[in-house]
């Protein structure tokens, strides 16, 4: 398993750095987020040490996102929550600031105050088609 001595994550996972788990297996590791939008809020890792969406494998992402559900299903269940958000930044310009791939999943309550994002307005089909055609064009 790779994991990198200066990733505080990866200090997380070995117990050098103590952490409210809620899931570990061979391969992934879930702990609270201590700055929460909401309490329950939970970081999905891999246990190997791997920067972002673009360089975690098939494998580990799959074992993740696997785990993601399972936490999601337990936060409506356990914390009775209205709904969770998913989410996962990389790089950043996205908000990444702990460079090891995590997915957080937050509880999310009516009326909790938190808003995700806001949506551009008055985006033009033709740049939304263009947008479309470079995507299908890089994969």
């Amino acid at each position: 398993m790779n994991m990198n001595p200066e990733c505080i994550f990866c200090k997380i996972i070995k117990g050098e750095i103590p952490s409210h788990k809620v899931y570990e297996d061979t391969d992934v590791f879930a702990f609270l987020d201590i700055t929460p939008i909401n309490p329950g809020h939970t970081l999905i890792i891999p246990k190997s040490h791997t920067e972002n969406i673009y360089t975690i494998s098939e494998s580990d992402f799959e074992k993740v996102t696997k785990i993601v559900k399972k936490i999601a299903i337990g936060i409506r269940k356990g914390l009775e929550s209205d709904g969770v958000n998913v989410r996962m930044n990389n790089e950043k310009a996205a908000g990444q600031d702990i460079f090891h791939a995590h997915i957080h999943v937050i509880p999310r309550y009516k009326n909790d105050g938190y808003e995700p994002w806001h949506g551009k307005k008055g985006v033009s089909p033709q740049d939304l088609r263009k947008a479309a055609g470079k995507i299908i064009d890089s994969i």
